[in-house]
């Protein structure tokens, strides 16, 4: 139910990622349950900052490195390069470029989300940086959602591995979702900051763990939506005021952010529904929507090995030890070796 086209490649609903994270180093037997949480936090602490500070580090041309630094392929075209290059110099003249979004890729994306359009890019940019001192993005880490795993039981929704590109892969269980129970348990002001909070953790944690083991810049993910089920019963007046604040929020703030969306399950009166829903769609946003019935397996196939995928959706993972596909959040952002290099690398593009 979450909300934007872009990132989770879909009309109404938007990718949300997982709250759990793994421990750096496996705590002896005989640890202490608040010995574990305490390294538990720590190393999530330390994954974001490190994150954060990898994600700056990566504005150059590469070149080689040495030691534990680490090369990014990052193939430019020539005549982006230049207008994003324009569309800096005109961000740094009106005051609108604070060091920590002085991205590259970051530019890119608005400038593609307003067809490479300067001046309607820059007021996308302002308004951008308008919402996140309003909201507050900056400090959203110090948000708490205490209400998260009773929430995931009315609207199943993880995280679990890599496309064959490298990108992270996001599922929702769109057909399981109670929205009546999911406003009992949680506001819709508070899933909101939720939502922010982890749609940030992407950029600090997910595309940069994932930008290291692709060895290519990651930005973007793909997502699995089954609707398998899919009725009025999904969407009370409640889920639908949440869908629309969501929407909103990712695509004036998150743009760019979907590779691909693959909706599964889809019956046939989802699939009329779809037709007309195309239409009101960007065609660019459209191709990369892709409606499917219940043989949907061998498409997913073809873009996630079957290692990544879960096996209800017709892949070979189980995660057992985790207690499942749904609660593991399995992909290189859990790795502590990949965590360990992007602490510590200056990588440049």
């Amino acid at each position: 139910m979450s909300g934007s086209v872009d990132r989770s490649a879909r009309p109404s609903f938007e990718g949300i990622a997982h709250d759990d994270e793994k421990e750096e180093i496996k705590s002896d037997e005989d640890d202490s349950e608040g010995d574990k949480k305490a390294k538990k936090g720590s190393f999530k602490k330390r994954a974001i900052s490190a994150g954060n500070n990898f994600r700056h580090s990566l504005t150059r041309k590469s070149k080689k490195k040495s030691g534990n630094l680490v090369s990014i392929e990052d193939v430019r075209d020539v005549q982006e390069l230049e207008t994003v290059e324009r569309f800096r110099r005109c961000l740094l003249d009106g005051g609108l470029l604070p060091e920590r979004h002085d991205d590259y890729h970051m530019m890119l994306r608005f400038l593609k989300a307003r067809k490479f359009d300067i001046e309607k890019a820059k007021h996308m940019w302002s308004e951008m940086l308008r919402w996140r001192n309003e909201f507050g993005v900056d400090n959203i880490e110090e948000f708490n959602y205490t209400e998260l795993n009773e929430v995931k039981k009315y609207y199943p929704q993880f995280y679990h591995g890599v496309d064959k590109e490298g990108r992270p892969v996001y599922v929702e269980l769109i057909g399981k979702v109670n929205s009546n129970k999911l406003v009992k348990v949680t506001t819709i002001d508070r899933y909101v900051k939720y939502h922010v909070k982890e749609f940030e953790r992407s950029f600090q944690m997910r595309f940069p763990a994932c930008s290291i083991a692709a060895k290519r810049h990651i930005d973007s993910s793909t997502t699995i939506l089954d609707v398998q089920g899919v009725g009025l019963k999904n969407f009370s007046k409640d889920a639908r005021e949440l869908i629309m604040r969501l929407q909103k929020i990712d695509n004036d703030n998150y743009p760019e952010t979907l590779c691909r969306l693959y909706i599964i399950n889809a019956g046939q009166g989802f699939k009329m529904l779809w037709g007309t829903i195309k239409s009101f769609l960007d065609p660019q946003t459209a191709s990369k929507i892709h409606v499917l019935g219940s043989k949907y397996q061998n498409k997913l196939l073809d873009i996630i090995d079957a290692s990544e995928l879960p096996d209800f959706l017709g892949g070979k993972c189980r995660c057992e030890e985790n207690g499942g596909c749904s609660k593991s959040d399995k992909g290189p952002w859990k790795d502590p070796i990949i965590i360990e290099v992007f602490s510590t690398s200056h990588s440049y593009y």
